[in-house]
Formats: structure tokens, C-alpha cells, sequence
């Protein structure tokens, strides 16, 4: 992620969890996803959330995403029109759902008595680069949102959306772009802490909806989370997390539909954070299981096993703008002077990954590509493995027991991840999750239906 050329400094880092009335006057920067503002109802119960952050003493700016599947409406809308929409007008057509969430917000909160005054992406100083529909923040001018706040308005802006300095054209951030944009904009304002608000109480051990006894963590590092959603979890965009820890800005994902205390989620696993009986949170061994279906293997089937072709095929695929998860090579097969090479990737990246590969094939010298979208991704998360023996051990043998075949295997110093087949991957989930005792004997709430 390109840096920002906005002076941030770090900020404050929360000391106590608390669900009371803030003490002393902050900044907050509260984030609604779209489950949270679906319907005219839920627009209101958010309204009347903010209100209350505000009247309690604080300076409140607000992120709204679409309202609950606007985004895949609209994308189903231009697939009916054309199958090859320009990037440039997906972007526009795209940036409306969070326009209306946001004015629709504004509406409810000067009806409560409130005043809130609504901005675009751009409007709130959100610069991009050029590339449509998975754009990146360069740079941060929140001034327009400064002077709203000093005079006592609510700042509502959409996520998702920016604009390009060098082109003047209206940007997209890709899926969870909403998530980078609140914590962009508490980054650039110095905010006290970014509340990123879902339809579930917090981060967990395993999404509940499959495994409904998995349990809620008070305290997670940024390291930690980063793996978790690099890995699949839906809960915070891998941005956005990537975004909070370079800047220090403290993350509370809580639920809109409750009051309940949430997960912090801390730049650092040395910074403290004590509970309301002054009691500082355990760091566990494993922090939780993720899962991803979102994408496809593919495999270069018969590349000359000769310095320089793995570096031409990635060559290839970056030129594609397709972002590469897991890679496995073969042992050359002995005889042939060939080899296979593996990597995964998003599904919706396949179809340009393959064209650029196949344009690139008399010049790299492959036979071959085969393409599956029917794998899923597990991953086992915590950064108590650094100096916890035989997690790898328990991990594969619980796999084996349950007959649960895997495909490929990458691992960090803080996560296992492997590859197996779709239909094998939530049974996969709650083994793993039962394997390593994160069960819970209550089950966790879901409130809404996307886990954003």
C-alpha cells in the first residue's frame, strides 16, 4: 500500500474497555457496514447510535458502506447491460450505493436533532491512484471533515470511494474499501480510535455461522488479525488492518446491534489492554481458524525447469493486477526438464490470470494450464506458535482423522494454512476449531447475514 503523504501521528491507545459514556472528550471514527444500515430501520438505529456517541462528549465522523446488497445488485444490474462494462464506469455506477447510504444517514440524524452533513469520497479528501475498481490510497486531506467537526457537525462519509489526483476520474477501493477508508480518515485526524461496526459482537475464534460455539476474542494483535484476514476472515479487510497498525490507530469491531463490548484490535502485542477489573487480557497459543472460498487454483502444467521461468510466469500474472496467495513447485520430473508450478488467487482475477498466461505461453514455454475455483482455504492463526511445539503436528493429525485431504501447504511464523477441496472446507473449520479446544458452550450471536 502506497504511504500517505499526510502527517499522522499515533493515536491514543485505549486503556480501559468500557461500555459507559466516554469520560473525557475524543475523536471517533465509527464505521457501519452494510448489513448494519440494510433497510430505512437500521439507517435510523444508526442514527440514533451516532447521536449518542456525539451527545456524550465526542467529536464523531462516521463511514457508511452500501446499504445491505446494494453493491451486488448494482454489479448483477451491469452484468444484464454488458458483459465488459469499462472499469472507469463501474466506478461511478458503483460509488452510488454508499451515496445514498450517506445522505440517508445525514437525513436520520438531523431528524433526531443532530446536524450531520454528508461527503463523497472525494469530498472527504480521499486520494487515489488510477487504477479502477481496486484503487489505493496515496493521500488524505481531511479538511472539509475537520472544519464540519468544528462546527459541531457530524461528518457522514462514503466508503469505498475516492479520487484519482492525476486523472480527476471517481475511484473504487475494491471490496472492504469501506474498512480503509475509516481508518484512513482516523489515521489523518488523529482520531482516538476507529469502531468498525458489524452484525456480530466481535472477532471469533471461527465465523459462527459455521461454527456457532466459537468464541469471542476480548484482544487480538494487528499481527495476529493480519493473518486472519489475509486468510479469509470476513470481520476487517486485510487494508484496512494493514493500514491500522502502520499508523497506531487502535480498532474496536463491535456489533450495531448491541451494546456489548467488542474486540480491540492493538498496533502492537506488547501494548496493554486491561478489562474493567484491571486485569490484563491472556495472549492465547491459537487466536483462531480461518476459512476462504473466494479463491481458485491454478497450475502451470510442463514449465522448463530452467532459471528465470517462475519469475516470467509471476511476471506475467502481476502485469494482470491478480494478486498471488499460495505457491507450490514440483520436483522436476525426472527425464522431462519440467516441472509444475501451483498459486492461488481470486476467483474474480482467474479469467485475466488465464488470458495473460496463455498470451505468454510460446514465450514462457509451458504445455499447459489447469484452473479449479472448487478449493477452499483453512488457516490456523496465533502468535502463541513461536514457541508452542507440536501445533503443526495436532493440526494435520485432526485433519487426517477426519478424512479431509489437502492440496497445498503455507506456512508463516504465526499461521498454517492449507488448500483442500470446497466441499470439505467448513467440516475442515470445526474440526480444526475443535482440535485446538476453541469451542465455547454458549453460541454466538449473529445478528445480520455478511459478518461485515
Amino acid at each position: 500500500m502506497s504511504t500517505p503523504t499526510t502527517e499522522v501521528h499515533n493515536a491514543t491507545q485505549p486503556q480501559e474497555l468500557s461500555n459507559g459514556p466516554a469520560v473525557t472528550k475524543q475523536l471517533i471514527v465509527q464505521k457501519f457496514g452494510g448489513s448494519s444500515v440494510a433497510d430505512a430501520d437500521g439507517v435510523k438505529r444508526v442514527a440514533k447510535r451516532v447521536v449518542d456517541a456525539q451527545r456524550a462528549g465526542n467529536e464523531v465522523v462516521v463511514v457508511v458502506s452500501a446499504m445491505g446488497d446494494t453493491t451486488d445488485e448494482l454489479l448483477d444490474l451491469a452484468a444484464q447491460v454488458t458483459d465488459s462494462a469499462p472499469a472507469r464506469e463501474m466506478d461511478m455506477l458503483l460509488s452510488a450505493g454508499e451515496r445514498i447510504s450517506m445522505a440517508l444517514l445525514a437525513m436520520a440524524i438531523n431528524k433526531l436533532g443532530a446536524s450531520a452533513q454528508s461527503f463523497t469520497g472525494s469530498q472527504a479528501g480521499m486520494i487515489t491512484d488510477g487504477i479502477h475498481g481496486k484503487a489505493r490510497i496515496i493521500d488524505v486531506d481531511p479538511h472539509r471533515i475537520r472544519t464540519a467537526l468544528d462546527k459541531g457537525n457530524i461528518a457522514i462519509v462514503a466508503g469505498f470511494q475516492g479520487m484519482s489526483r492525476a486523472t480527476n476520474e471517481i475511484t473504487t477501493l475494491g471490496r472492504g474499501g469501506s474498512d480503509t477508508t475509516a481508518v484512513a480518515l482516523a489515521a489523518a485526524l488523529e482520531a482516538d480510535v476507529c469502531e468498525i461496526y458489524t452484525d456480530v459482537d466481535g472477532i471469533y475464534t471461527a465465523d459462527p455461522r459455521v461454527v456457532p460455539s466459537a468464541q469471542k476474542i476480548d484482544r487480538i494483535s494487528s499481527e495476529e488479525m493480519l493473518e486472519l484476514a489475509a486468510s479469509g476472515a470476513k470481520i476487517l479487510h486485510l487494508r484496512c488492518v494493514e493500514y491500522a497498525r502502520r499508523f497506531g490507530v487502535p480498532l474496536h469491531v463491535r456489533s450495531s446491534f448491541s451494546q456489548h463490548e467488542g474486540t480491540w484490535v492493538i498496533p502492537s502485542a506488547e501494548d496493554k489492554i486491561t478489562t474493567q477489573e484491571g486485569v490484563a487480557l491472556e495472549q492465547p497459543i491459537i487466536s483462531g481458524v480461518a476459512h476462504d472460498r473466494s479463491e481458485a487454483k491454478v497450475t502451470v502444467v510442463g514449465v522448463p525447469d530452467i532459471p528465470g521461468k517462475a519469475a516470467a510466469i509471476f511476471q506475467v500474472i502481476a502485469d494482470a493486477h491478480s494478486n498471488i496467495d499460495m505457491i507450490v513447485q514440483n520436483v522436476s520430473t525426472h527425464g522431462t526438464g519440467r516441472t509444475d508450478i501451483s498459486f492461488t488467487l481470486p476467483i474474480v482475477e482467474g479469467a485475466d490470470a488465464l488470458a495473460a498466461l496463455h498470451a505468454a505461453q510460446d514465450q514462457i514455454g509451458f504445455e499447459s494450464i489447469e484452473y479449479n475455483e472448487q478449493i477452499g482455504k483453512l488457516s490456523l492463526i496465533g502468535a502463541g506458535m513461536r514457541s508452542h511445539p507440536g501445533v503443526s503436528a495436532t493440526f494435520f493429525k485432526a485433519l487426517s482423522d477426519a478424512g479431509i485431504n489437502i492440496n497445498m501447504i503455507s506456512t508463516s511464523e504465526i499461521r498454517i494454512s492449507v488448500v483442500t477441496h470446497a466441499d470439505l472446507l467448513d467440516e475442515a473449520v470445526r474440526v480444526i476449531h475443535k482440535a485446538f479446544d476453541l469451542d465455547s458452550e454458549s453460541e454466538a450471536t449473529v445478528y445480520g447475514g455478511t459478518g461485515r
